[in-house]
């Protein structure tokens, strides 16, 4: 097991905040790995922000071990009375009840099977998923249902269901669309230090390419000062692997995220730290954040707008389609969604 300081901004929502001495030895203050049960009643998230192409999310985990710095999902974890930093990295809830859960949606009369997105707070193929299942699961209720799919992830995990991808591909709708906001080795180990290499990510996305699964590359988020010299070099080998279309993120710090963001860059890359830092105030009107809708994912000023300008550029010299997430629902003239017969009900008539 991997062990790393405990390291948390301040939670504005616990009325105490624990700081380690100096003198206190590492294995006292040592981040152990601790799974959580959660049995929410219901699995589904939604939302109706103008930023995001879908109203529908399932998480079937809380936090993350890929400790990406950058997560704008970091803040979530304060509402469980654990810490952004650090506890988002280690203290991970699981949800056992998932996929009995997304069945009881699916059957209420209120759904229209309208696209379900895996995941939006945390990574649905993350480490604890090869034990666990939840994802796996989830994906065989969304088949049984044929409902609209899309997934957003890091991990070659993803490869273990292409079964059950292939044929929600045939029978319903689904998009995978793998992230990679850096190319350099050293950068992105500097930054989401427990995630596969950026390279190994593209061998995902030519595996389910190859496997007729329709799949996309994410440069998500955009960091200034860093992913922007790799962003070219990650798209043409995402299209040369058979991604489809490509999605642009700008980086996102809300909350307790600039400081942990700020934290790491300095520490893991001290001499580009500056640089970093000041191109993001640069895209955020000399701010870390920017929360307004339309300006949070984009940034603005000339920096952020040669950068997207880039993007869409290589998307078009590329073939990819920049529209992340395939469809939307507000696109979707049809649904292939239906609910399976019960026991016991009677025969349609021809």
């Amino acid at each position: 097991m991997i062990l790393k300081p405990i390291e948390n901004p301040p939670n504005p929502y616990l009325s105490t905040e624990v700081e380690y001495l100096p003198d206190v030895p590492l294995e006292d203050r040592a981040a152990r790995l601790e799974v959580f049960e959660d049995h929410s009643r219901s699995i589904l998230s939604e939302n109706d922000s103008p930023d995001l192409g879908f109203r529908f999310g399932v998480n079937p985990y809380r936090g993350c071990f890929h400790a990406c710095a950058y997560c704008y999902a970091r803040p979530t974890h304060e509402y469980l009375s654990f810490g952004a930093g650090t506890d988002f990295d280690r203290k991970i809830t699981v949800k056992p009840d998932a996929a009995r859960l997304l069945r009881a949606a699916f059957e209420k009369p209120s759904w229209q099977g309208e696209l379900l997105v895996f995941s939006g707070v945390t990574d649905c193929y993350q480490p604890l998923e090869a034990s666990y299942r939840l994802t796996r699961a989830c994906l065989e209720v969304c088949l049984e249902y044929r409902n609209p799919v899309g997934i957003v992830t890091k991990s070659p995990l993803v490869e273990r269901d292409r079964d059950l991808l292939i044929r929600l591909a045939a029978e319903a709708e689904v998009m995978v669309t793998v992230s990679i906001p850096l190319w350099d080795v050293d950068k992105a180990r500097a930054i989401e230090p427990y995630v596969a290499t950026p390279q190994r990510r593209i061998a995902t996305i030519a595996k389910l390419a190859a496997a007729g699964i329709p799949v996309g590359v994410n440069i998500a988020p955009m960091i200034p000062g860093l992913g922007d010299e790799d962003m070219v070099r990650t798209m043409e080998a995402a299209a040369a692997a058979g991604a489809r279309y490509a999605g642009f993120v700008f980086l996102r710090l809300p909350g307790p995220v600039a400081q942990v963001f700020e934290e790491r860059v300095r520490a893991s890359l001290p001499l580009r730290a500056e640089k970093i830092l000041h191109k993001v105030r640069e895209a955020r009107g000399g701010k870390l954040y920017d929360a307004r809708f339309g300006k949070r994912q984009h940034g603005e000023g000339a920096y952020a707008l040669q950068a997207e300008a880039l993007f869409d550029a290589t998307c078009r010299r590329l073939g990819l389609n920049s529209r992340h997430l395939g469809v939307t629902d507000a696109e979707r003239k049809t649904t292939t969604f239906r609910r399976p017969p019960k026991s016991g009900d009677q025969l349609s008539l021809l």
